[in-house]
This record gives structure tokens, sequence and C-alpha cells, in this order.
């Protein structure tokens, strides 16, 4: 089978690629191999084109440390190390009051949530630490 690579340009350009790739996942090919390499390639452009016309809004704090407790099943009382007393992490939860520096830390500390997350930043590379 002969695999042809172009740009994705256009919504049905788009429709084409993802209806190229997706009979690969069933069966993925070998890497380095001709369809390995379109895949890896058809891939890239793909994520690209969504990237520019689908693009996923970074979380704000609060929907992070969310996400977070859904991840870890935890419930407000297990934040009251990282923020304090219970009624300042509801506080925080329902965006009463904002996080402060050490809450911060703490939160990116005890429960891994990214910095950039926490302090509102859109992209982690425009984090300065």
């Amino acid at each position: 089978m002969t695999y042809q690579i172009k740009p994705i340009h256009t919504e049905a350009d788009y429709e084409a690629a993802l209806a190229a790739v997706s009979p690969l996942f069933d069966n993925e090919p070998e890497p380095g191999s001709e369809a390995g390499n379109f895949l890896e390639v058809m891939i890239l452009l793909i994520e690209r084109y969504e990237q520019e016309h689908y693009p996923i809004e970074a979380p704000t704090p609060t929907e992070a440390i969310k996400f977070r407790m859904e991840q870890m099943q935890m419930t407000a009382k297990d934040l009251v190390p990282a923020i304090g007393r219970q009624n300042r992490v509801y506080e925080v939860l329902n965006n009463k009051r904002p996080l402060t520096l050490p809450m911060i830390r703490n939160l990116h500390e005890m429960f891994n949530i990214p910095l950039a997350s926490l302090v509102g930043v859109t992209s982690p590379d425009k984090l300065r630490i």
C-alpha cells in the first residue's frame, strides 16, 4: 500500500486524515516501516491542526484542584494540610478566596498539581520560577 502525506488545511482534509490513520490504530504498524512513518507524520499534522482549530483552554486553578481531587478520590478535608482550615478550603474551591503562595507551594508539593495550573498560566513555558 502507498501512503500519501498531505498538509491539513481544511476540515475536509482533517476528516480525510483521521480516516486514513484510523485503521492503523487497530493494527499498529512497526516503527520505521512505511506505514509506521506515515502514522507518525500524520499524527503530528493532525495534532497541529487540532491545536490551531480546536484549542483546549487551560484549567483555572480551582478546576485544576478539583480535577486532582477527583483523580485521587479526595475530599475537601484532604486539602486542609495544604490550604488551611476546612472553611478556607471551601472558600478556595468556591472561588471566594484566591490561592496564596504558600497554598500554591503546598498543593504542588503534596498533590503534584502543576505550578502553571495553580497560578493560572495558560502555557507552562511562560512560567518563570
